[in-house]
């Protein structure tokens, strides 16, 4: 999603002329579960259906995209409000979260709980079976599944990607996280596995992504530019095999089996 905006383009010589550029949506989508309000997160309002469910999936209110009893998008002149409902059992643990954000008395990322579901034990994933080649042909093929990044220079991406580096589903967005969020939930709601692919993002690899991998038991991450000490300590930890700084001459392997 676009919007066409108005600037004036400035040359070294001080030359100034008229210039329309097409700019990336960024809007505020929020997240209610059973109708409580679980969080308000910055996206490109696009496949909005898709990054509801990922986004579920990976704060684990569900665990499956069929625990989602409904999903309703809710489009205003402030932002988009989506309504999830899940079963009962499930929005017990939503209400104990959101109680204890709202108690917190200092920023709502302190406290020993954060920490402690910072290093919260992830599912261990299948391993990968993936040539370089496969990589190699995946890169080539990414920037044609890219048209709004294309269009604005600004969005990240994510995509599956089959074994043999073909581009089946891609997703994407202003923020990197979102992309991810809305390919794993496409992935969900159409009931499509990694089936021997991989995912391949246009980041940098933080654990958080790395977390979002391993929890839709992706047996393989592979990003554009390059991995933290703690995604490569967490992917180790679960198995997952990262391929960080994907370029078109050489990639870096992080194979947790060696």
């Amino acid at each position: 999603m676009t919007i066409t905006h108005p600037f004036d383009r400035v040359t070294p010589d001080s030359q100034r002329t008229p210039h329309a550029r097409a700019v990336i949506a960024e809007s505020p989508i929020a997240i209610e579960v059973n109708g409580i309000g679980y969080a308000v997160m910055m996206a490109t309002p696009q496949d909005v259906a898709d990054f509801a469910t990922g986004f579920a999936l990976a704060e684990r209110i569900v665990t499956t995209a069929g625990e989602i009893e409904s999903l309703d998008c809710h489009h205003t002149p402030q932002g988009t409000i989506v309504r999830l409902t899940v079963p009962s059992a499930r929005a017990v643990a939503v209400l104990e979260r959101v109680r204890r954000r709202t108690s917190d008395s200092s920023c709502g990322l302190c406290g020993m709980d954060n920490l402690d579901a910072v290093h919260r034990a992830l599912p261990v994933v299948p391993a990968a079976d993936v040539e370089p080649a496969a990589i190699f042909a995946a890169l080539t093929a990414m920037r044609a599944h890219q048209p709004l990044n294309r269009a604005t220079g600004a969005a990240h991406a994510a995509m599956l990607c089959a074994p043999d580096g073909t581009i089946r589903i891609a997703r994407e967005d202003v923020g990197r996280h979102n992309a991810f969020d809305k390919l794993i939930g496409a992935m969900a709601r159409q009931q499509i596995g990694w089936d021997g692919g991989f995912a391949l993002l246009s980041s940098r690899c933080s654990y958080e992504l790395v977390e979002k991998a391993a929890l839709a038991a992706c047996p393989m991450l592979v990003t554009v530019s390059a991995a933290t000490s703690l995604a490569l300590d967490r992917a180790a930890a679960a198995g997952l095999t990262l391929v960080s700084l994907a370029r078109d001459d050489a990639v870096l392997f992080s194979d947790p089996v060696r």
